[in-house]
């Protein structure tokens, strides 16, 4: 994070994307220690086209398309920067958190192209450390920020999925 946090930003502790970085490095270094049998043969050209796929439309879909709707609000996408508005458009219509959830995909995206049973394993462990470390400081900061307007929101659209 780039230096201090300012007052009016939710108090997230943890760099999200590291998160998911850490779950596909951990996945690794534990399959070339233990590596777990899927017992299922795919071809390498298969598994990059649906691995490929499953990573790229997350990317586009959940990360870029979020990030340039926070840009045209005047907003940063860095979950520790002061919030302007709720951003209900776009994938934010289905989920609330789907660069979170991006990130989540991006795992699975990866478990795919390695046939890496490791990495699967570990994104459930992944999805919870990011609920617990920002989402959940997130949500608060919104609620005790826009109140009502959040509250509504919150009962229209899931956190995930």
């Amino acid at each position: 994070m780039d230096g201090a946090q300012p007052k009016d930003a939710a108090p997230v502790r943890i760099l999200p994307p590291l998160v998911p970085l850490g779950t596909l490095l951990l996945g690794i270094v534990l399959d070339s220690i233990w590596p777990l049998d899927l017992g299922v043969e795919v071809s390498a050209t298969t598994r990059y086209w649906i691995g490929g796929t499953i990573s790229l439309a997350a990317f586009v879909g959940l990360g870029l398309w979020p990030e340039l709707l926070f840009r045209r609000t005047g907003q940063d996408g860095k979950p520790w920067t002061s919030t302007r508005e709720i951003v209900d458009r776009g994938p934010f219509r289905l989920t609330r958190n789907p660069i979170y959830l991006m990130m989540i995909l991006i795992c699975i995206g990866f478990a795919v192209v390695l046939m890496n049973a490791w990495i699967v394993l570990l994104t459930p462990a992944c999805g919870w450390i990011l609920q617990r470390f920002a989402i959940v400081p997130e949500e608060a900061y919104l609620e005790q920020k826009f109140g009502d307007v959040y509250l509504a929101y919150k009962k229209r659209v899931r956190r995930w999925i």
